[in-house]
């Protein structure tokens, strides 16, 4: 809470400093749309010393970049289509009403399974990461536009004119120069941000895989789930206690109660469910997801197990073998942390239903990998941290580095990827327009196609609002 008004804080100071220098600097500013651009001559002399020294070198690069281009594009395209298809199908979006506008949203991560890729988000993460990704975004293009002799006119920062805190970087080209170059020099220089973003994420991942590696410690293990089954209705005897003789989904609703769990007997087991949690089942064919009735939820056990009995769980492994010491009905003191700090509790221990005589907590661990093709983008990159492992750093400031860094590669990300859709105002819409006309010979075709892509990413944006729209009735 304390950073979090130090953030607020700076924000104030932020947009009152950017304001002030806008006023005074009002006579040199530029209007486009909803920015402000102050141009400068700032890191020209670079941007031409690079572009004309290592023509060769950027020359074959520039290969590399079209091709990163082009598979960009297509990932984003795969990835709004797979967004769409979640968010109309998926009941998250009647929990979460929030509007489908952009990668940084409160669903995003819930549709694709990234929740815990996602750490909290300050205004200091969005400054330094959005300075770094524009500067590396735009001096990208400015080298490379070098290299093809392209003439670069200005480079400064644009400032939104409703939000001065929202900024980025520009390097100006001239436009002449760069209608007269080929179509293969043009999209390396389109294509050089994204390049660019792509290699700096790269860059700041490896900074991140080793400062976590030195400044982090194992403290214990995550579990994600308390263990459930699917129970037939047409099984089910009694709901808190009170008799079924002809057991029905909505019967079963009306008997539980808001708040705190509700016990739901079989003839020969208990289950434990909440109503929110039943409720969600009302589409389900003939049976209900329960609960166990299972130590972990019955004592309410924080989904973070430091210790059991003093030992310390560094990872699942670890907490297999302490629970194959103890058998059913032993008494365990578990250390779990709760409200940010670490709680001792004692609990008793019940007997695994897949194992006779092996004890049994009731936790589960599910892979947290997202699905479609984040999740295989994830998979792919080896993770800085083991999966189910709760760790602390060893002071708060080293928190506060490792979530700026994962920032930073998670916004040079998103912006490498957003940046290839083939949209007019965006790098990858010229990209776009420059393949469609190579491949047809037609600027005719290209405009038409690149029409097409427009509006069919304009009905995929109104079919979300729609939904949203809708989920409030």
């Amino acid at each position: 809470m304390n950073f979090i008004i130090v953030d607020l804080v700076l924000l104030v100071i932020f947009v009152a400093f950017v304001s002030i220098f806008l006023y005074k600097k009002r006579r040199n500013l530029g209007k486009e749309g909803a920015l402000f651009l102050y141009r400068t001559k700032w890191g020209i002399k670079l941007i031409n010393k690079i572009g004309t020294k290592y023509k060769k070198t950027l020359h074959s690069l520039s290969y590399v970049s079209i091709g990163l281009g082009y598979l960009l594009m297509v990932s984003m395209f795969y990835l709004i289509i797979q967004t769409v298809y979640l968010y109309l199908t998926s009941p998250l979006v009647q929990i979460i009403k929030a509007p489908p506008v952009a990668p940084l949203i409160p669903y995003f991560p819930k549709l694709f399974g990234l929740t815990s890729y996602f750490p909290p988000f300050y205004f200091v993460y969005f400054i330094v990461a959005v300075l770094i990704v524009a500067t590396v975004h735009e001096f990208s293009h400015g080298i490379f536009a070098r290299r093809y002799d392209i003439k670069i006119r200005s480079t400064g920062f644009a400032f939104f004119k409703y939000f001065p805190a929202v900024l980025g970087a520009f390097v100006e080209q001239d436009e002449t120069d760069m209608k007269k170059t080929k179509k293969i020099p043009q999209m390396g220089v389109l294509s050089a941000g994204v390049f660019a973003n792509t290699l700096t994420a790269i860059f700041f991942y490896i900074v991140l895989f080793i400062f976590f590696s030195l400044t982090f410690v194992a403290s214990g293990v995550s579990y994600n789930y308390y263990a459930y089954a699917p129970v037939n209705v047409s099984e089910i005897t009694s709901v808190n206690g009170i008799p079924l003789e002809n057991p029905s989904y909505d019967k079963i609703i009306e008997l539980t109660n808001e708040g705190g769990l509700n016990e739901i007997t079989t003839s020969d087991e208990s289950f434990l469910t909440t109503k929110e949690f039943l409720s969600e089942q009302e589409k389900n064919s003939g049976f209900v997801v329960l609960y166990y009735d299972s130590p972990a939820i019955k004592e309410e056990i924080s989904p973070v197990i430091g210790k059991i009995n003093g030992v310390t769980i560094k990872d699942i492994d670890v907490l297999r073998e302490e629970l194959e010491k103890y058998s059913p009905g032993d008494k365990i003191m578990i250390t779990s942390l709760t409200d940010e700090q670490f709680v001792e509790k004692e609990i008793t221990l019940g007997e695994n239903p897949g194992k006779e005589g092996a004890a049994w907590l009731g936790i589960g661990f599910i892979n947290s990998e997202g699905r479609g093709i984040a999740g295989k983008i994830i998979k792919i990159v080896p993770s800085y941290k083991k999966e189910y492992v709760y760790y602390e750093a060893k002071t708060d400031f080293y928190l506060f580095i490792k979530d700026l860094l994962w920032w930073i590669v998670l916004i040079n990300i998103l912006v490498a990827l957003f940046n290839m859709l083939p949209v007019g105002f965006l790098d990858g819409g010229r990209f776009f327009y420059l393949t469609i006309w190579g491949l047809t010979k037609s600027e005719n075709k290209a405009r038409k196609s690149f029409a097409i892509a427009t509006y069919f990413l304009l009905f995929l944006l109104i079919l979300l609002m729609l939904k949203w729209i809708f989920s409030f009735f």
